[in-house]
């Protein structure tokens, strides 16, 4: 056997060699750490498909062992050893684990990571229970059981008991909302999941040795509850009654149970017949609970077994042993080997079983169906042995049974139609035929025959298939479907059985069926109706009066298997009897529905309703039937009893199944043939169909988009209409608001040109007396130099006539000089330039402001500026004032000591006027200065030259000295006046123009 090793892998297969057929063992897996230390495996868990089981060992490393894949990885790391391990059957990717620091965690074993952490309980946790809907739990502990919402991972309720009885365990009834509590006093409680009401207590057992239940398990059906615990009996309650039903004793060998497990079985709908117990010896063995039979056991004294755990499918068994390691078993290998054991060891330890039925429950009337009726007989005699099944039963028991009650317990029938039928269970050949695919003849059958359920159409059409690939002419036959699908809804799960029992029923029921095909069994019809003329001629008469033949009134129920004519509950009835009795007990039973209706029969006139009355249900008793039916097997001659035209019941074999060819070949490959050619002609025309769909669709989808368009163009053409009628009418309002606009904007014209008339001829006026002026300013300044020239001249000829005089010794008046001189102090054009400019000015001031009101704030401006230039001219007045005084310091310093005594009160005289006439030269050098100029000044300036000829002789003494430097003073001083005058004139015109 090969041992896989993971070490400290987080990921690898779980065999590297796949195991063979029919080996117990499937794979044994063991982990060692460091210096080749085994780490021990604690807990396993199934998940809820079956496949996969969860592992966790003594470091605290969770491991996922999926079977199916054949892989291994490590899922989580816990850092501490788990108590106890479950699945989230409402999310199958989410496990729980209780640890040793009495915590409970969720992981993710996609992600892997920790989805929630629970904590409440003070003592270690022993058991989770989840469930059915995957939506709570119940974390059990020798204290406390808390109810977990798996939803929120919150705790819902905590259920706590006296500290003098401890808590065994707390665990929900498969498919219902009731909770099991079980406790150290070995007393059971059943409470409702949401309320918590107490709904039932299971009775307290008066006699007997005490048990002390430890280990308990409830059947799959939730019907069974098995409890064992410190003795070798094990319990059997019945959870619906509330009763007792059995009590098994186990071998000497088993003195405490430790751990139960009932072995889900398809053949029992989930009534769990099969129970696994583990024992303190390391052995777990496998019961029947009914025959009290041992099936098989697993371990053994060197590897013992200290917790498994049982897939829900069924399928296999994980196991951990005492030396850490894990164990995979096969459980369809396990029973195929209980089976081929019948004699040696084992039979030794089978008359160690015993069952015991408690005395109230024998003493009662109706005592529970099979508890020792149907245990194997040890000793058989050699006429009996042809009775004896393999499995056990008996046949005369079986049939007396039969006769009493009319039918098997449905709580049994599957598992006794399987030993009726002797079912080999040939998985390999089966796989065989499953893996050639799905047979060509019945690719469209759910065109033909549609099914609801998408589950029974696949089982259908995998039985056809294997029965198609088993024999060529099944894939031929017509009716085969309806002979098939009453088994395939019995067996929805299991479809190797399903198979089995459908080919156990061709070969045995259906004998020489198919020698007439593609016709019905003419033969099989002529022995049916042959039985019918024996025992009912009048009936027969009358169908053959309307024309009525055996293909109408026998075939319809045998091609269907009276599936249309009876209940489920009826058909199952009916065929209890079928396979317990030789097959031509099928032919007898038509024969007998039809005497059973011989009455309604009578009263039908025409073929419709005939055909009607054999393909519907109809009001008659089943039971009457089958007692109709078992009369006529006794009662018919054997010149035409079926039972000499047809073998006996014969089994599958063992290993491969037999050759099926009782039927004509030739014409099944002619069919087949033929089938090929039309499934040819059939895929070009279904290709053809598709590529004419395939043109529909694009033509379809064309003119839809044709129309699509056209509608798109039509709305375009109706939006382009909508949006030029919008924009016509939005070109007359803005029209007309141009109109509007063009007449405002004539008139605003208008009443421009109106107020603008006035200011242009103020502005003409304006410019012609500025060029009168210019011009009178120019003719004037053209006079003022030739007057200047000729009193240039006038001086130039004076100093000339001077010097002459001063060098004959002449002197030279000096009512001369002082004219000269006081023609030179009255210099004109300074004086009428300012009149003129003091008159322009006072002239546009006043048009200015009757043409611009707006103008006041640069008025205001050139007030400053006015008030700025006053400034300045006062400044320059300084400037000539101080010059004039600096000039005449020396003429004075030169003057006085030349003057006569006589003369000095003139020259103080003549200072005077000097002084005076500054002030006013300054004046008139300012462009503000106005014209009027006072005559007081001139009369003052000219009394100066109008003194006595003594005075105007001193005093031309005392001017002419100097004269030279004043006179240039007095012109570069009068130059800067003047080209101040011109810079305050060109920013007054500039002012002027930005106004105006």
């Amino acid at each position: 056997m090969e041992v896989t090793d993971i070490g400290n892998k987080e990921e690898g297969k779980i065999w590297h060699r796949k195991p063979t057929p029919g080996k117990r063992v499937l794979a044994r897996v063991v982990r060692t750490g460091q210096k080749s230390r085994i780490v021990r495996f604690l807990h396993v868990a199934f998940d809820g498909n079956g496949e996969s089981f969860l592992a966790g060992d003594h470091h605290g490393n969770m491991y996922i062992f999926d079977i199916s894949r054949n892989r291994f990885c490590l899922v989580q790391r816990t850092g501490q050893p788990c108590t106890a391990l479950a699945y989230n059957l409402h999310r199958q990717k989410e496990f729980l684990v209780a640890l040793a620091d009495n915590s409970i965690k969720c992981f993710d074993k996609d992600t892997k990571q920790m989805v929630s952490w629970m904590q409440g309980h003070e003592g270690t946790v022993s058991s989770i229970s989840v469930h059915n809907s995957g939506r709570s739990a119940i974390t059990t502990s020798s204290d406390v059981a808390q109810i977990w919402d798996l939803d929120t991972f919150e705790r819902k309720r905590k259920l706590s008991v006296k500290k003098s009885v401890g808590i065994q365990k707390v665990f929900y009834i498969p498919h219902s909302n009731t909770i099991l509590s079980c406790f150290s006093d070995d007393s059971v409680f059943a409470w409702e999941s949401d309320t918590l009401t107490c709904e039932y207590q299971l009775p307290a057992l008066d006699c007997g040795p005490r048990i002390s239940y430890r280990a308990f398990a409830v059947s799959r059906d939730g019907k069974l509850l098995a409890a064992g615990g410190r003795s070798y009996l094990l319990h059997l309650w019945c959870l619906e009654s509330k009763e007792l039903v059995k009590v098994i004793q186990m071998p000497d060998e088993v003195r405490t149970v430790k751990q139960l497990e009932f072995l889900p079985d398809t053949f029992d709908e989930a009534a769990g017949q099969t129970l696994g117990v583990l024992s303190q010896d390391g052995l777990m063995r496998f019961i029947n609970i009914n025959s009290c039979k041992l099936l098989f056991h697993l371990g053994s004294p060197d590897l013992a077994i200290i917790s498994v755990a049982v897939s829900p499918n069924g399928r296999h068994v994980a196991a951990v042993l005492d030396n850490g390691s894990i164990s995979v078993y096969s459980i369809h290998d396990l029973t195929q080997e209980s089976i081929k054991v019948a004699v040696g060891t084992e039979a030794q330890e089978l008359s160690k079983l015993h069952a015991k039925d408690k005395p109230e429950v024998r003493q009662r009337s109706t005592k529970p169906w099979g508890t020792t009726s149907l245990m194997k007989r040890t000793n058989p005699s050699a006429e009996d042995k042809e009775n004896v099944f393999p499995t056990g039963l008996d046949k005369e028991r079986l049939d007396a049974l039969l006769n009493e009650f009319g039918e098997y317990p449905a709580k049994y029938r599957m598992f006794l139609w399987r030993s009726l039928l002797c079912l080999p269970e040939n998985y390999v050949a089966y796989s065989t035929l499953i893996d050639r695919g799905l047979h060509p003849a019945f690719v469209s059958l759910q065109h033909k025959y549609p099914i609801k359920s998408q589950k029974l159409q696949r089982g259908l059409l995998r039985v056809l298939s294997a029965l198609a690939h088993w024999a060529a002419i099944f894939g031929e036959v017509e009716y085969l479907p309806l002979v098939s699908f009453p088994f395939v809804k019995l067996f929805p799960n299991n479809p190797l059985l399903c198979f089995e029992v459908v080919a156990t029923v061709i070969v045995n029921w259906c004998q020489h069926w198919f020698e007439y095909f593609p016709n019905p069994p003419l033969n099989i019809l002529s022995m049916t109706e042959n039985v019918l003329a024996y025992h009912d001629p009048g009936l027969l008469r009358h169908l053959l009066k309307y024309g009525i033949s055996s293909q109408l009134y026998v075939w319809p129920l045998l091609e269907t298997l009276f599936s249309e004519v009876l209940t489920r509950d009826e058909w199952l009835r009916l065929f209890d009897n079928v396979f317990s009795n030789h097959p031509s007990f099928l032919l007898m039973a038509c024969v007998a529905y039809i005497t059973c209706c011989r009455r309604p029969l009578l009263l039908c006139f025409q073929k419709q309703d005939f055909e009607y009355f054999f393909h519907h249900r109809n009001n008659l008793d089943v039971g009457a039937m089958i007692k109709e039916a078992h009369r006529l097997m006794n009662n018919t001659p054997s010149d035409i009893h079926p039972k000499m035209m047809l073998n006996d019941f014969t089994p599958l074999a063992h290993g491969q199944y037999p050759i099926f060819n009782q039927y004509p070949e030739f014409i099944v490959e002619y069919r087949s043939q033929e089938r090929n050619k039309i499934q040819q002609q059939e895929a070009e025309c279904f290709r053809e169909i598709q590529d004419v769909s395939v043109l529909r669709s694009n033509f379809v989808r064309r003119q839809a988009e044709q129309m699509a368009f056209s509608s798109h163009q039509e709305l375009l053409q109706k939006a382009e209409e909508q949006r030029r009628n919008i924009l016509a009418r939005e070109e007359e309002k803005l029209s007309e608001q141009m109109k509007r606009l063009a007449a405002m904007k004539r008139e605003l014209e208008v009443e421009e040109l109106g107020l603008l008339d006035p200011t242009k001829r103020s502005f003409q006026q304006h410019q012609e007396l500025g060029g009168s002026q210019m011009q009178r300013v120019q003719q004037e300044n053209r006079r003022k130099r030739l007057s200047q020239q000729q009193d240039t001249e006038e001086d130039e000829g004076l100093r000339v006539r001077k010097v002459d005089a001063e060098t004959s010794g002449s002197r030279v008046p000096i009512q001369s000089s002082n004219k000269n001189m006081h023609a030179r102090e009255e210099w004109p054009p300074n004086a009428c330039q300012r009149s003129l400019e003091s008159e322009r000015r006072g002239a546009m001031a006043p048009r200015l402001e009757q043409s611009d009101a707006t103008r006041e704030r640069q008025v205001g401006a050139l007030a400053g500026l006015h008030r700025k230039t006053l400034a300045d001219q006062e400044r320059l007045a300084g400037q000539k004032r101080q010059e004039v005084a600096r000039a005449r310091a020396p003429v004075q310093e030169q003057s006085q000591p030349q003057a006569p005594s006589g003369t000095k009160g003139l020259t103080q005289q003549s200072e005077v006027p000097l002084h005076s006439q500054l002030p006013a030269a300054a004046g008139a050098g300012s462009p503000t200065a106005g014209p009027s100029t006072s005559a007081g000044e001139r009369t003052k300036m000219v009394c100066l030259n109008s003194s006595t000829s003594e005075d105007s002789s001193s005093s031309c003494l005392s001017l002419d000295r100097g004269r030279t430097q004043l006179d240039t003073s007095e012109r570069q001083l009068l130059k800067e006046i003047r080209e101040l005058r011109q810079k305050l004139a060109a920013r007054a015109r500039g002012d002027s123009t930005s106004s105006s």
